[in-house]
């Protein structure tokens, strides 16, 4: 199992390039089964977690190409299964975007429910109010397998109890081809749930309101084939630029939408960096040690939840007392203890963090506890005195292609080694 090791202490300085957003491109696969025609998706990321959806549809009987690393063709018309239950799957949250599209299509899904990161309960509870307001019916069975069935779905008005992106997917896709029409109200605004939209009304569906708070869907008896490019990654983007703030660099990250990341931006301002923006660019320049500020997660257009740890991680580095507020997932601040052991003074309080900033963190051997507690445990480790080794970097390699490259690329000292003998050699290059 590879580790990083990390000599903390350089700028990141440079330009880097964002790919494709792994949380839309996830939707986006479940939904591509939905027709019988072939889909052709471009700036797909090639990370672990999408490798496991084109998994997941290939034991059902979809045939998957890869021209290129981040373009995939699907042939869904080979299905023939409708159970999806693989140790792969059970490792990956988006799992239950599968019950959505099989059960649009097909009337029928066997699925296990959602896996991934453990930073919380993941209830599916807004999910099976969605279904079962189509008139679909659904039964637990023995290893957790959710069961979903109808033998029509009908259109309805839902509203949903708690923003929800997962829900807000997963009935968005069902409700393509129910009859007649579905209202979804208090939906979720993400830019991956407008991206899902527009994939599937490149496919023939009729969605409208996607990125508002109302999503009206008129059903369709079927869709077709289409090509479509993925978004670029909104989170990526944002580790970078938290990257930039931490480690005082300066860098432009390229092929991002900058509306996504207003809420990061704004933020960065507040803490003293600046922000220049173009068309598809934006450049995070630190000149000086950042400064204090308070920010809470919320649902988009709000501070995203997947930012929190890596923000968290600079305002542990800011002048002043910093409070962040996590509202979405009740266990994000695992990371803590981690980064305590690198020198930070943060002390949790239910939701809450109070970062007191210090002058710097130390090396250490560090853990990644999840996806983006484990980036911002390596950005952490970038701005630290000495050396530092960030284990259990399969959980960072779920959501970040070429991550130690990109960061290489930009003047971090970080390898990927495989053992004992790789660390000591690198500790001894860079000594």
């Amino acid at each position: 199992m590879g580790k990083y090791v990390i000599k903390g202490g350089n700028p990141l300085v440079g330009e880097v390039e964002i790919g494709g957003a792994k949380n839309a491109a996830l939707a986006i696969l479940a939904a591509a089964i939905m027709t019988d025609d072939v889909v052709f998706i471009e700036n797909m990321p090639d990370e672990a977690d999408t490798n496991v959806m084109l998994q997941a549809i290939e034991s059902i009987g979809a045939i998957v190409e890869r021209p290129s690393r981040h373009s995939v063709r699907i042939h869904p018309s080979h299905i023939t299964g409708y159970t999806i239950d693989n140790d792969y799957i059970r490792k990956i949250r988006a799992s239950y975007y599968l019950l959505g599209s099989l059960l649009g299509k097909y009337k029928k899904a066997r699925v296990v429910p959602p896996g991934g990161c453990t930073i919380g309960l993941r209830p599916i509870d807004q999910h099976i109010k969605g279904f079962t307001a189509l008139g679909a019916e659904l039964h637990n069975e023995e290893g957790g397998i959710i069961d979903a069935r109808a033998d029509k779905l009908e259109g309805n008005h839902i509203y949903l109890d708690v923003v929800s992106v997962g829900a807000t997917i997963n009935i968005m896709m069902a409700a393509s081809m129910a009859e007649g029409k579905t209202i979804i109200e208090n939906a979720a605004k993400e830019p991956h749930v407008v991206d899902l939209a527009n994939f599937l009304n490149s496919m023939g569906a009729d969605i409208k309101g996607a990125g508002t708070d109302v999503v009206k869907i008129n059903g369709v008896k079927k869709l077709h084939g289409t090509e479509y490019t993925i978004i670029p990654d909104q989170i990526e983007a944002g580790t970078f630029m938290v990257a930039a703030a931490a480690t005082k660099g300066d860098i432009t990250i390229k092929n991002v939408i900058p509306k996504h990341l207003e809420s990061i931006s704004a933020k960065l301002v507040e803490m003293g960096c600046q922000i220049h923006e173009s068309d598809d660019a934006v450049r995070v320049v630190a000149t000086k040690r950042l400064q204090n500020t308070h920010v809470k997660t919320l649902p988009y257009p709000g501070f995203p939840t997947d930012m929190q740890p890596q923000m968290t991680v600079a305002l542990g580095l800011a002048s002043g007392i910093s409070i962040v507020t996590e509202s979405i997932f009740e266990n994000r601040f695992k990371y803590v203890n981690e980064l305590t052991r690198m020198g930070a003074c943060i002390k949790v309080e239910g939701s809450s963090a109070i970062v007191e900033g210090v002058d710097k963190y130390t090396g250490a051997t560090i853990s990644a506890p999840d996806l983006r507690a484990g980036a911002a445990l390596v950005i952490a480790a970038l701005t630290a005195e000495g050396f530092s080794t960030v284990e259990d970097i399969m959980y960072i390699e779920r959501g970040y292609e070429d991550f130690d490259k990109k960061l290489r690329d930009l003047g971090g000292h970080i390898e990927k080694v495989d053992s004992e003998y790789d660390a000591t050699k690198f500790k001894l290059k860079n000594a």
